[in-house]
């Protein structure tokens, strides 16, 4: 991967980490936090539907949404555990 295809998945992870924080509300990571958590979401969201055998599409709106289904499910994990 190059320093592109990074930069592409830093920016696609922040968009999806914000509009997951639209999205989940009541965790408190702000906007920064958000982001990072999006662009950790990118790759967990990746990974997941990959084995799960879901293929959404290429181009960078599947790309979005792929990166905020991941963040979204990042935020759930995140949330669980500062509840306990």
């Amino acid at each position: 991967m190059g320093t592109e295809g990074l930069i592409i998945i830093l920016v696609i992870g922040g968009i999806a980490g914000w509009l997951a924080g639209l999205v989940v509300r009541g965790f408190g990571f702000g906007i920064i936090g958000n982001i990072i958590i999006g662009i950790i979401g990118a790759f967990v969201g990746s990974w997941l539907l990959t084995r799960l055998g879901v293929a959404i599409g290429g181009g960078y709106i599947a790309a979005i949404f792929n990166a905020f289904i991941g963040a979204l499910v990042v935020l759930g994990i995140v949330g669980l555990i500062k509840r306990a």
